[in-house]
């Protein structure tokens, strides 16, 4: 029985690396109630919204933002360089440009994987999470191979 379980949570940390490592979104962390809009969450590129049928909530802006509008923040693999702190990142942690401009937030992750809502301008600039006790860890963003190779939309 130990040994299942123990393969049980093998297999599941695996399967939440890969879902981590290609920006895929999963659960209440990476999609926080009343927070995460479904076109800065990549539920498009998932086929998970429907511009042709039904009526849901926030159904009207977020039909006039794909086909008119920009989308300026999406979710974005991560991969964290330094030391982590033991307890790990703190959900909604703010990531910082090199000039401390604030360039997106946290939104989970474990070890050096994450998964954060980044502005689009700073995906390609050096970045970093500004902790609470003022320390830092730098993370690059990276575009997932899956999405559209137009991602203005």
């Amino acid at each position: 029985m130990q040994i299942q379980y123990i393969l049980f949570l093998g297999a599941r940390l695996e399967a939440l690396r890969i879902i981590t490592d290609t920006g895929i979104p999963e659960g209440i962390k990476d999609l926080p109630s009343g927070v995460a809009f479904s076109l800065e969450s990549n539920l498009a590129y998932l086929n998970g919204i429907s511009f042709t049928k039904g009526c849901y909530i926030g159904q009207e802006l977020t039909a006039r933002t794909h086909h008119v509008g920009v989308v300026r923040k999406r979710l974005f693999p991560i991969w964290l360089s330094g030391p982590v702190p033991p307890e790990g990142i703190p959900e909604g942690a703010e990531v910082q440009s090199k000039s401390g401009k604030s360039a997106g937030k946290y939104r989970a992750g474990g070890d050096e994987l994450g998964i954060a809502l980044l502005r689009l301008v700073h995906i390609h600039e050096p970045l970093h999470l500004k902790l609470s006790d003022d320390s830092r860890v730098s993370l690059t963003a990276s575009i997932p191979q899956w999405w559209p190779k137009s991602t203005n939309k």
